[in-house]
């Protein structure tokens, strides 16, 4: 009977929902892992499933090391499946809907100091491929672009007299950015070798060797030859510039507002997570300058 009240909720996903088959991939590899856990427990069929075990549920997928957001998704599962049942007659209550998922530790962005920006930024400029790639991640350090932001940029997103140019960011709502001095002549150099490449008609600002738009993947294998080649430690990628420009903004002002509107976040709370950055560089600063920052040997 279980069994069969799941594919018949799988079979409304698909018909009456119509999900995608990935989602509904998700819906049914997780519901047959919570069958199985009720099949283990001897919990008989659905109606005899409280909180009390869903939570136990939870606690044992966890320490088999599935992750908070993964936990969160099987939850969402189940209650959408024993919402199902209580439209069919089946249940009287839904046992997952006072069941939290435990908090993953948030993953602290991974950045590039000062130093190691200079090394990765100083790409010798002798042909129009190295030009525009120095010009791309000038441009994404000097205002803290996203890659979506970057690839979608053209000709007119530019005023280089005013050293500033204009963004469409996420929910396609733009935003007008600063361009650092050595932004702007790395894509004036740019801007010299473009015709190479790109015809008349083109708007894209950055293009790849057959003239179109160049792609965000493109934009990635390129940064990620240049940080081998220059020697830089750890894989170098669009993100990275655009975090290590959060933190120093951030290091060097100390105004979040301002990091916020430049990277373009809707909630403020996405911008503190480079606070813990900043705090993270003071405590090394601390630990490795204080005289009593470490206790003694007796």
């Amino acid at each position: 009977m279980k069994e069969e009240l799941l594919e018949q909720f799988l079979h409304y996903l698909a018909t009456e929902r119509q999900l995608s088959p990935h989602t509904l991939d998700n819906y049914s590899r997780d519901l047959t892992r919570f069958l199985d856990f009720v099949e283990a427990e001897n919990l008989g069929e659905w109606d005899g499933v409280d909180d009390k075990h869903v939570r136990q549920f939870v606690a044992k997928i966890h320490r088999q090391g599935l992750a908070g957001a993964s936990i969160q998704r099987m939850l969402s599962a189940i209650r959408s499946f024993y919402r199902f049942l209580s439209r069919e007659w089946v249940v009287e209550k839904n046992p997952a809907l006072s069941v939290q998922a435990p908090k993953s530790p948030r993953k602290l962005p991974s950045t590039l100091d000062a130093d190691q920006m200079v090394q990765l930024l100083d790409i010798p400029i002798i042909d129009a491929v190295s030009a525009r790639d120095a010009a791309i991640m000038e441009l994404i350090y000097s205002s803290g672009l996203r890659i979506s932001e970057l690839v979608g940029l053209d000709m007119h997103s530019l005023d280089l007299a005013d050293k500033s140019l204009r963004v469409t960011g996420k929910g396609s709502k733009t935003r007008m950015l600063p361009i650092g001095g050595k932004a702007v002549n790395a894509v004036e150099s740019w801007l010299d070798y473009r015709h190479e490449f790109a015809d008349y008609a083109e708007n894209a600002l950055f293009v790849s060797k057959r003239g179109s738009r160049i792609s965000v993947r493109a934009v990635q294998q390129r940064m990620d030859y240049w940080g081998k080649r220059l020697g830089v430690q750890g894989k170098v990628h669009p993100h990275r510039l655009r975090h290590s420009f959060a933190s120093h903004m951030l290091e060097s002002s100390g105004d979040l507002r301002a990091v916020q509107e430049l990277l373009g976040h809707e909630d403020i709370s996405t911008t503190q997570i480079y606070t813990h950055l900043d705090f993270q560089h003071l405590m090394q600063v601390y630990e490795g300058a204080h005289p009593r920052a470490h206790k003694k040997d007796k």
